[in-house]
């Protein structure tokens, strides 16, 4: 089953107009569809892997609560190097193009796979996922690309449309990770390098660049650092609350990414193949919302309240997932979780509405950054919490620990959203706050 500014005083944010982003996806009437199957491609390798890494991992190990600590280690190690790498990134392609960055990220996903098929030791694994971390920012890069092309009233939608080739990924790829898992845990990881590497040739070839020299801007490498990125989000006018949804929305949702393959498997007894085809199901709700329902949805209410709506489901799917008795309990909240799906669009276009037309990689390469911080605190705090239970029967409900702290903490996150959008309207109708 998806982050610089040039002073540091309070930025004076130019509306983006219409004009520019649909003249520049009126020249190039395929660069969604471009970046649409850029991402797919991209998806789908990193989907083979997913189902797969944890039982890998337990190759190396003696128990469960072991697997669980070093699994987690994988990920914070991706988390760290991703979290200072993803500023970089996007002010790097503010300045020279979206399409050379997410070409170095192909080739570190392509790297990161070929070297996990060729691991023989769990500090070879953790060094392979700490340069994989640090050579790619994809997914911020791909949403500044929709940005540079989309006008501000569409972005949500097209957002929509990039998060379903999200969820085509994630149909395609853990399925096939799961069956090739089943075989050999390793051959994933060579399948997945060689679909990262037809995405270099494709990108070479074949993508166009989104953002034209004239919209392009300086490159500082004092401001090149996460916090300066992240002070950078915080002086956009009205998003600053929203920086904090974003994280603790990211923190549970990482939580439960981190904890999924090994929960299923000590609670249920699932298999590379069982947490394969659960993701397949997370692929298909994420694909129905954001590719079908998403744009006719946003016709009746607006981001704001989808992104409400979907952060309640997910804090209650994260209790269902910890209560549940039986497996395909799962999967029944996953499919009534289908709200969710919508949240990051929803949340996404309003940051991005609020940059101006030459910061839009960094933006979001600062909400990347946000993404990566949480990753660097969610496998800590996941696999934590499992380690804590790791030794409870199968079936005990202790296993669900994780799940009910990410529930809490969405539904913290839904609290402050909701007080930040009631805010936001009170300023509106010039209501002095009391």
């Amino acid at each position: 089953m998806c982050m610089m500014f040039r002073s540091p005083r309070r930025l004076r944010i130019t509306a983006l107009t219409d004009e520019a982003p649909a003249a520049g996806a009126a020249a190039r009437p395929a660069a969604m569809r471009f970046i649409m199957l850029a991402v797919l491609i991209d998806m789908v390798s990193i989907g083979l892997m997913v189902p797969v890494l944890p039982h890998l991992v337990g190759q190396f190990t003696h128990s469960q609560w072991e697997q669980t600590l070093w699994s987690g280690a994988m990920l914070f190690a991706f988390g760290v190097a991703n979290f200072f790498a993803s500023p970089i990134l996007g002010a790097l392609s503010d300045r020279f193009g979206r399409r050379p960055v997410l070409l170095i990220g192909f080739c570190g996903l392509a790297f990161t796979f070929f070297m996990t098929a060729l691991a023989n030791s769990l500090w070879v694994l953790v060094l392979i996922r700490l340069v994989g971390g640090g050579m790619q920012a994809n997914i911020a890069i791909a949403n500044a690309y929709v940005a540079d092309i989309t006008p501000p009233k569409d972005r949500a939608r097209r957002f929509g449309l990039l998060g379903a080739m999200f969820g085509f990924g994630f149909i395609l790829g853990p399925a096939m990770g799961g069956i090739l898992g089943d075989w050999n845990p390793r051959l994933p990881f060579v399948v997945a390098g060689c679909l990262a590497v037809v995405n270099l040739m494709y990108g070479f070839f074949v993508l166009p660049e989104s953002l034209p020299p004239q919209r392009r801007s300086p490159y500082h490498w004092r401001k090149a650092n996460p916090v300066a990125a992240l002070r950078g989000l915080m002086d956009l006018r009205g998003v600053g609350p929203l920086v904090a949804v974003i994280a603790l929305t990211t923190l549970a949702q990482f939580m439960l990414h981190a904890s999924w393959v090994l929960y299923t498997s000590f609670k249920f007894g699932w298999g590379p193949s069982e947490t394969g085809w659960s993701l397949v199901v997370v692929g298909m709700v994420n694909v129905l919302m954001q590719g079908f329902l998403l744009k006719h949805i946003l016709k009746r209410i607006s981001p704001r309240r989808l992104a409400v709506i979907g952060m309640c489901s997910a804090g209650l799917a994260y209790m269902g997932y910890g209560l549940a008795t039986e497996a395909w309990m799962l999967l029944v909240i996953i499919v009534l979780n289908i709200f969710s799906a919508a949240t990051n669009s929803s949340l996404q276009s309003m940051v991005s509405s609020a940059a101006d037309e030459k910061t839009q990689g960094r933006t979001l390469g600062a909400v990347s950054s946000v993404n990566s911080m949480m990753s660097v605190l969610a496998p800590a705090a996941g696999t934590g919490l499992l380690a804590l239970v790791s030794s409870a029967p199968r079936g005990d409900i202790r296993l669900g620990l994780p799940f009910f702290v990410s529930s809490l903490i969405q539904f913290t996150a839904l609290g402050l959203a909701v007080w930040h959008f009631q805010r936001q309207r009170v300023l509106a109708a010039g209501i002095p706050s009391l």
